[in-house]
């Protein structure tokens, strides 16, 4: 989605992590308690520091709905806005 956005050279690094939490939500009529995935997207030239990425909130509502419509058990996308320092790029 990023290079259908024309992101993708705006980005150093970009992952999804899934999360060991879950999540209440509705979907249709019906309340779920599924897992959490959060993005992250940063901009470096070396890797030593890095900020995270600006990117638009049309784009990264897109990326949330068709992760929450196509992958079964995610009702909840979030976006990593940490820098590093203090954070690191990657989660462990």
């Amino acid at each position: 989605m990023l290079q259908q956005a024309g992101l993708y050279d705006k980005v150093w690094q970009a992952g999804v992590m899934l999360l060991p939490v879950q999540s209440v939500g509705v979907m249709g009529d019906e309340r779920t308690y599924e897992n959490v995935v959060a993005l992250r997207a940063v901009e470096s030239t070396d890797g030593m520091t890095a900020d995270w990425c600006h990117l638009p909130y049309d784009f990264l509502a897109d990326v949330s709905n068709k992760i929450i419509n196509n992958v079964r058990g995610i009702n909840r996308v979030v976006y990593d806005i940490s820098s590093k320092p203090p954070s690191t790029i990657e989660w462990e």
